[in-house]
C-alpha cells in the first residue's frame, strides 16, 4: 500500500507543531505511561488497561515490521522541539472488512484541547492521498467520543453511518460512528487534482 519513500524508519513528516516518526523501543515507557490511562484506552478497540510494557514492546515491533512492508503506516506522534517525546500515535493500517484502509489515533491526555490530534490526522490524510493509489480512507470513533467525531470533520472525512464494532480489549461490540474520505473529496479540500502540500495543507515537510 505505501511506497519505498516510507518504509525506512528515517521518514517522518513534519507540521507546524509536530514531528511524525517511526515509534521505537524508547518510545515504550510513554506508550504505557500515555495510553495506559483509562481516559485513552476505553476510547480505542484494541488497547488494554491496564497496559503492560511487554505488550507494548509487541506493538512497536509489529508497528515496525508493518511500516517495513508497506502495509500500513504507524507513526509516532511527538512536539517538533522535543521530536524524541511521544505524544501519542496516529495509524493507517489495512481493513478487509471496509471500503479501504483505516486510519486511527490516540493522544496523551496532558495534551488534549490543543488542535495537536487534527494536526496529525490532517498529515497521515495527507501523505495517504500523496503517496498511495488508494481511493477510500475509513476512520471510526465511539459514539460518545464527540471530540474524535469532531477531528475527523476537520479533516475532510464525511459521517456514513452508525454500527456496531469489535472491540476486544472492551469485551465485546460496541456502537461506533463511521466515517469515510475519498480521494475526490480530498481534492475538492485541496483544490484539486495534485493539489497535496499546498498551502491549504496540514503537512509542511516530508522527509526521508
Amino acid at each position: 500500500m505505501f511506497p519505498d519513500l516510507t518504509r525506512d524508519d528515517v521518514f517522518r513528516l513534519e507540521t507546524r507543531r509536530l514531528w511524525l516518526r517511526w515509534p521505537c523501543a524508547a518510545d515504550a515507557e510513554a506508550i504505557v505511561d500515555l495510553a495506559g490511562d483509562r481516559a485513552v484506552s476505553e476510547m480505542t478497540a484494541r488497547i488494554p488497561h491496564p497496559l503492560d510494557r511487554t505488550t507494548v514492546d509487541g506493538f512497536i515491533v509489529k508497528a515496525r515490521w508493518g511500516n517495513t512492508e508497506g502495509r500500513s503506516l504507524v507513526m509516532a506522534i511527538a512536539p517538533r522541539g522535543r521530536p524524541q517525546s511521544l505524544i501519542g500515535i496516529v495509524a493507517i493500517e489495512p481493513d478487509p472488512t471496509a471500503a479501504g484502509p483505516h486510519l486511527g489515533y490516540w493522544l496523551g491526555a496532558p495534551h488534549w484541547g490543543n488542535g495537536l490530534v487534527t494536526e496529525a490526522v490532517g498529515a497521515m490524510v495527507e501523505a495517504y492521498f500523496a503517496y498511495t493509489p488508494g481511493r477510500v480512507l475509513t476512520s471510526a470513533a465511539r459514539v460518545e467520543n464527540a471530540a474524535s467525531r469532531r477531528v475527523l470533520q476537520k479533516c475532510g472525512f464525511a459521517h456514513e453511518d452508525t454500527a456496531l464494532a469489535p472491540f476486544p480489549a472492551r469485551g465485546g461490540d460496541l456502537p461506533v460512528d463511521r466515517f469515510r474520505l475519498d480521494r475526490r473529496m480530498w481534492q475538492r479540500r485541496n483544490g484539486g487534482e495534485g493539489a497535496a502540500f499546498s498551502e491549504r495543507s496540514v503537512l509542511l515537510a516530508v522527509h526521508a
